[in-house]
């Protein structure tokens, strides 16, 4: 059966080291495009994150879809409305701003518009994300956020090796109530338990009415994970870590080597 719905990585998949699209997979995604095949970026970032990248692509049509915040949120890139969304409550925030405070680790949450922190001392991985992602940030206290903000994803974020070791004490009870997943060295997301990639997919592809077998999830990280299970083709990047080589179909060239690209011209185009 033919692919009819292609779900892509962003950072590490799509993206290269300069955080660009080399050229010649653009151009075979706009071929696959032209053809009919809905293809969708999945990432971690809110729309807003993706806008130079969709634009580019030219996946920003009233027919382009996108899943976003590690499938928080399932969102038309042309009208924003939404297809699906699993977002957190104002007392989960509250929960895990506690917990990041006893590990130790910086924390910021973001909502559909704008990142905050209640943290003084301002992370550089906070202020890293809020560039990356074109989102405006705010320093407001535990409860002016626990009132006004509906966060979507909240994310604790530090040096790799202090957050190696908060992870490691992250009470069990936490990952039952929460999906908890290690995007880069230096973020660890806090989603809705029923957030991620592979059930926004799924989700996505029975709204528009696509099998399961028609679908193929390209990534390299452990949020990747679940859309490369999901999808009836998955494909793990050259740069994948071991774990999603191992649960993927195929593995294929780097990002570096235009991975997606050969992914494309094997499996779709």
């Amino acid at each position: 059966m033919s692919i009819k719905l292609v779900a892509i990585d962003l950072d590490g998949t799509l993206l290269n080291d300069h955080h660009e699209i080399n050229q010649p997979v653009v151009d075979c995604i706009k071929k696959a495009r032209k053809a009919g095949v809905y293809v969708v970026l999945s990432t971690g970032r809110p729309l807003s994150g993706t806008k130079a990248q969709l634009e580019v692509l030219g996946l920003d049509n009233e027919d382009d879809y996108i899943i976003t915040y590690n499938g928080a949120l399932v969102l038309n890139t042309k009208t924003w409305d939404i297809v699906a969304e699993h977002s957190l409550t104002r007392a989960d925030y509250l929960e895990i701003d506690y917990l990041a405070r006893l590990l130790d680790v910086h924390l910021h949450i973001a909502d559909k518009k704008a990142m905050y922190t209640a943290n003084r001392d301002i992370s550089p991985y906070t202020i890293l994300e809020s560039y990356l992602v074109n989102m405006p940030l705010h320093y407001r206290t535990p409860e002016e956020i626990a009132a006004n903000v509906s966060p979507v994803k909240m994310m604790m974020i530090d040096d790799p090796e202090i957050l190696g070791e908060a992870f490691k004490k992250i009470p069990a009870e936490y990952f039952e109530k929460y999906t908890i997943v290690r995007s880069t060295p230096f973020f660890l997301e806090v989603l809705n338990s029923n957030a991620s990639k592979g059930l926004a997919l799924k989700e996505l592809s029975e709204h528009l009415g696509i099998q399961q077998s028609e679908v193929m999830a390209i990534g390299d990280a452990e949020n990747d994970l679940s859309m490369i299970e999901f999808a009836g083709t998955g494909v793990a990047m050259g740069n994948a870590s071991e774990t999603v080589k191992s649960a993927a179909d195929h593995t294929v060239a780097t990002n570096l080597e235009d991975g997606v690209k050969e992914a494309f011209e094997r499996w779709v185009l």
